[in-house]
């Protein structure tokens, strides 16, 4: 058999067998840093309108005033607020907002507006993750079978020129967010009548598969996406407690696996159940397991359907949010956070469409998903309930850890439209700032390393 009869031969069986989806053409990957497209596959030019400008590689250096351990200072500080979007003119932007967007302005017609500045398309990263992207686009294929997962892909998001909705989810779920990253995390589930309280907690991370190849970290954990460890600090009823996570990337034969350390107990325990629609700890049920960071985990309960790019005004460049300046009660208002802190940006997103497989299970029907073109991450996030009724609605107010530089969320916003509640999540203004490194030890992430985390 000759050399293009193999060839042939195996894309007839990867192709008709179901189980693998084919990457990019060569010519495809070869566009990407070229004169259309940015190293992560947005387009690199603005719009026809002016109101997105081209990319022109982000944010390239720390601002002036900004020292390494200190709270990050707002680069566009001085832009002006175009206008401001609300329930008295939200139809002359409906084109640009999406569905639970615009049931948030009609359910708080009074208190909820959103503030639109220049779009400044600030997401960047280090060179070596951009080269990453480029060689995946033409190696990485979608696992179909089982639980499903990602092979041939390398540091980040391994579809930079999507052909389908299953790999954009992918591409949110394997973006690079730095290979070791320690970070306070506070969150409050707040009432309809504006009451909470602040639950304070400690995070370690660590990204094996954002490490570079022949590392000891990947070559350690080849199949590892990220290793989560934390420990709840405040309030004193909760103290004590903690949690490790280990989520792999094909979970098809390795499944994620997480512990939670009792302080009742004194003991570490093995949890085989917390991923998809299990409620997450401490959120006073108003947000699932899968969705922290917007989604996490396999993808494999919805069937994902890609419907396109369009322009939406979504939270971006939220150093407002994230500053020191901002005490946790400036923050949290009832029924939404305080609008005056948020800033919005026109953004072009890639829109996915998940729809619950027959014969799976979730508390939702139907999800639909908004990515930043220019970071893959998901911006909004609308949740639909068992009878197809807009549910929830969530927010990734984003910015640039520009000292790494790496695009990530700072605050991120789940709202429950039924129950007039929300929970806000990433509270990082009153303690330290994330900190990146770009070593880790495999020997902090094991169940025995969380009960000596804890105690």
């Amino acid at each position: 058999m000759s050399m293009r009869q193999t060839f042939i031969f195996w894309l007839t069986m990867v192709l008709g067998s179901g189980n693998l989806m084919a990457a990019a053409t060569p010519e495809q990957a070869g566009g990407l840093d070229g004169p259309e497209l940015t190293p992560l596959g947005a387009e690199r030019a603005g719009n026809a309108d002016g109101t997105i400008p081209a990319w022109s590689g982000g944010i390239t250096e720390p601002p002036a005033g900004y020292e390494t351990g200190m709270q990050h200072v707002d680069p566009f500080a001085d832009d002006p607020l175009l206008f401001r979007i609300s329930a008295d003119n939200m139809d002359k932007y409906a084109d640009k907002l999406s569905e639970g967007q615009k049931a948030l302005l009609r359910a708080y017609p009074q208190t909820w507006h959103m503030d639109v500045y220049p779009t400044q398309r600030s997401a960047s990263y280090p060179d070596w993750v951009y080269a990453a992207v480029k060689a995946n686009a033409s190696t990485a294929q979608v696992v179909r079978e089982g639980k499903g997962g990602v092979l041939g892909a390398n540091v980040s998001s391994p579809f930079p020129i999507p052909q389908s909705g299953v790999e954009v989810v992918w591409n949110h779920n394997l973006r690079w967010r730095g290979i070791r990253v320690s970070r306070s995390f506070g969150q409050a589930a707040v009432t309809r009548k504006g009451r909470y309280t602040v639950t304070l907690a400690l995070q370690e991370w660590a990204f094996p598969y954002g490490a570079p190849p022949g590392t000891v970290l990947r070559d350690k954990f080849p199949n590892l996406l990220l290793a989560l460890k934390s420990k709840t600090i405040q309030p004193g009823l909760l103290a004590g407690n903690g949690t490790l996570a280990l989520d792999p990337i094909d979970q098809t034969a390795d499944p994620r696996k997480t512990w939670r350390y009792s302080r009742a107990l004194r003991r570490v325990l093995r949890l085989p159940n917390v991923a998809h629609e299990f409620p997450a700890f401490n959120v006073d049920n108003l947000r699932t397991v899968d969705e922290f960071d917007m989604f996490n985990g396999s993808p494999e309960r919805f069937e994902w359907r890609l419907l396109g790019k369009r322009e939406l005004y979504i939270p971006y460049n939220a150093y407002r949010i994230h500053s020191s300046d901002a005490g946790y009660g400036d923050i949290i208002k009832t029924r939404h956070i305080n609008p005056e802190l948020a800033r919005y940006e026109l953004h072009r997103v890639w829109v996915v469409e998940g729809t619950l497989k027959p014969g799976m299970k979730h508390i939702y029907s139907r999800r639909v998903f908004y990515l930043d073109e220019d970071s893959w991450q998901i911006a909004v996030a609308d949740n639909y309930d068992r009878e197809g009724k807009l549910w929830r609605t969530s927010e990734a107010h984003a910015l640039n850890y520009y000292q790494v530089p790496v695009q990530w969320s700072t605050l991120e916003v789940y709202y429950d439209l039924e129950a007039q509640r929300y929970l806000v999540s990433g509270l990082d203004n009153q303690r330290n700032p994330y900190r990146f490194t770009e070593q880790a030890d495999p020997r902090e992430f094991s169940p025995n390393a969380l009960g000596f985390y804890i105690r």
